[in-house]
């Protein structure tokens, strides 16, 4: 028997998502089923599906709650083909924003709101693009493979990143390049890292820096996701890597581009290391109910 599923839409950027509520995690969340509602032609459609339990509720929460005891909610996020992904930048803008609409939780100008992820807890607030949340410490990894992408002359170095998910960035030479691949075909990455890896291809602006902000070009192919209009957690990464290749002489603050937007992304030091921070817009576009 279908079971019914009353959900919202949701976007940040045009990177959208199918959220729904599920507070003591009784539902059973089947890739079958994540499937089913982001499809585009027979479901609601979405780059993944986030379920908002609380933490206590979830196998991964309690990890959450012993990390931030104040962090009640988890985002329970999947890609648009089922499978589990540690975080999402755009994603954790429009989790805060139906976690408000719903009365599930509430945020003031100046407060932070903790929300529990597979990637560790991360803290969002207010801010005048929307919402800005502290993707944590970031770190280069040791996969930097060779990219491959359809329509792209040859293949490019990659540099990789974790942003609390894996990422490969790759720098292009010019907006033409950049538009001119088909990003329909999965990104060939030799070797291949062990859990996969969002591929950025990145275009820095000319002039590069503009009063004191970077600025570059983006697009990305999320795994378990295609290409999509917008990676939050990438835009971050494509800017940390585009702050690598330029030197000691980079901003800290980027505007970044995306095909669905502009975020902001800024580096800042902590007590634990440096952190970087993602802001940018969150709209919940219509709500409804499927059966599934």
């Amino acid at each position: 028997m279908p079971t019914v599923v009353r959900f919202t839409k949701g976007q940040g950027t045009g990177n959208d998502f199918v959220l729904f509520a599920d507070p003591d995690g009784t539902f059973d969340l089947t890739p079958d089923r994540i499937r089913a509602l982001a499809d585009r032609h027979f479901g609601v459609g979405g780059d993944g599906v986030i379920r908002a339990v609380r933490s206590a509720s979830h196998p991964e929460g309690a990890a959450t709650l012993a990390e931030e005891p104040e962090a009640e909610w988890f985002m329970d996020y999947h890609n648009a083909d089922g499978s589990v992904a540690e975080m999402c930048g755009n994603g954790i803008r429009v989790f805060t924003a139906y976690l408000l609409e719903q009365g599930l939780a509430t945020l003031e100008p100046g407060e932070t709101l903790s929300i529990g992820t597979r990637a560790g807890v991360r803290d969002v607030q207010l801010n005048r693009a929307g919402f800005q949340v502290d993707l944590g410490r970031w770190s280069l990894s040791d996969d930097h493979p060779e990219v491959r992408a359809r329509d792209l002359h040859a293949a490019r170095p990659g540099l990789g990143l974790s942003v609390g998910n894996p990422h490969v960035v790759v720098a292009l030479a010019s907006a033409d390049e950049l538009a001119g691949i088909d990003l329909t075909v999965i990104p060939v990455l030799d070797p291949v890292p062990a859990a996969g890896a969002n591929v950025e291809f990145v275009v820095p602006a000319e002039p590069l820096v503009a009063d004191g902000v970077g600025r570059i070009s983006m697009r990305v192919h999320e795994r378990g996701s295609g290409e999509t209009l917008s990676c939050g957690t990438g835009a971050a990464a494509a800017a940390l890597a585009v702050r690598y290749y330029a030197g000691d002489s980079a901003p800290d603050q980027w505007r970044v581009d995306v095909p669905g937007g502009t975020v902001g992304v800024r580096m800042f030091a902590t007590e634990d290391g440096e952190h970087v921070s993602l802001s940018g817009p969150a709209e919940l576009v219509f709500t409804g109910e499927l059966a599934i």
